[in-house]
């Protein structure tokens, strides 16, 4: 039997731990690695080619959108299943734009989790009932109007670069480890900042912080390291 193999990412290790040891009681999936920011999260699937990547959304480093969109293009044989906690319209629609598979609420059900982590194997959808209850609604209610489900958007469209940058200000990290960590100049970190903060119609680092958690890009907390 060739088994499912899975790169879990998350920041939280005991629910990484907790999802490991359910995976594992099933006789066709195997857990390949672990990741705990969403650079390491590309670096791995890029090394594993995994299957699946099972994928939290608000992680530090690289948050789970921008990474989803990396794994997609940098690992075309890997199926990405989002696994969050946010329920709003806007991430559904926002990761299904960057290539995930599937849209899990980390309440679900064991089952329910184990059988879209088999579905995403596959390349098909698997959402929540929540979730796809709204999707049908809004498709249906844009129908009746005679037009096509668009979804939100935002009004802002940032680069990837720019919303990068931003995580790692609004994490609290100057412009040089940025630049450091991004393996790019200062100057040009500066111009990435300045750019999406002209875009964003922002002026401080705090106006930047406070976009970056209503978008969730960070955490509305910081977490302890290995949290």
């Amino acid at each position: 039997m060739n088994k499912i193999s899975i790169l879990l990412v998350d920041d939280h290790t005991v629910l990484r731990q907790s999802l490991r040891a359910l995976l594992t009681t099933e006789p066709d999936l195997e857990v390949v690695g672990e990741a705990g920011d969403g650079r390491l999260a590309v670096e791995l699937a890029r090394q594993l080619q995994p299957d699946v990547v099972v994928m939290d959304i608000a992680m530090p480093q690289l948050n789970g959108l921008e990474a989803t969109r990396r794994i997609v293009k940098e690992a075309p044989h890997t199926n990405v299943l989002i696994v969050s906690s946010y329920s709003d319209d806007k991430f559904v629609q926002e990761l299904s734009e960057a290539g995930a598979v599937g849209y899990l609420l980390k309440q679900s059900a064991a089952p329910e989790f184990i059988q879209a982590v088999r579905e995403a194997r596959k390349g098909k959808a698997s959402f929540s009932p929540s979730i796809s209850r709204r999707i049908f609604e809004q498709n249906r209610q844009a129908f009746l109007a005679g037009g096509k489900f668009a979804g939100p958007k935002n009004a802002t469209e940032l680069t990837s670069r720019e919303r990068e940058v931003i995580q790692l200000v609004a994490e609290g990290k100057g412009n040089r480890i940025v630049a450091s960590e991004l393996s790019i100049s200062v100057k040009t970190v500066e111009k990435h900042r300045q750019h999406a903060m002209n875009k964003l119609n922002i002026h401080d680092v705090a106006g930047l912080t406070r976009y970056a958690i209503a978008e969730g890009i960070i955490d509305s907390e910081p977490r302890p390291s290995g949290a």
